[in-house]
């Protein structure tokens, strides 16, 4: 059983390392891998907007390019007193890395929502479309 809890407070955590310098909103990111590793994320901010990436894409790149591929649940913590749901870029970027998996959101008071991404992103684009016929 996955402990929502702690990886709620893994990504509050990760949300230290934020580098917001424009925004000023820091993010943070924990995935749960299938074997019980935890990968943090945070976004980060440059100043062409275009290149700023979010804590959930760092997290999953972080894990890809250390051979994970396998995940149980990411947690995503915000300076938002409510609840911070990923962007658009992020839900594809999640289904297409990791699947179904289930999606915490954190709140300022530390209540927790849990959704599968198929909740997020109902109809998403992914390797089926992609085949020739």
């Amino acid at each position: 059983m996955i402990d929502y809890h702690k990886l709620a407070e893994e990504a509050i955590e990760a949300k230290k390392f934020a580098h917001p310098p424009y925004s000023n909103f820091h993010v943070g990111a924990a995935l749960l891998t299938s074997d019980g590793k935890i990968i943090h994320g945070c976004n980060i901010e440059n100043s062409s907007f275009g290149l700023t990436i979010c804590a959930e894409r760092v997290a999953v790149f972080k894990a890809y390019s250390a051979g994970i591929r396998n995940f149980k649940a990411i947690a995503v913590a915000s300076d938002d007193e409510n609840f911070c749901p990923p962007c658009g870029a992020c839900r594809q970027v999640l289904m297409d890395l990791c699947g179904d998996i289930d999606f915490v959101m954190v709140d300022g008071k530390m209540n927790i929502k849990v959704f599968k991404l198929t909740e997020l992103l109902p109809y998403p684009f992914g390797d089926e479309n992609l085949k020739s016929k």
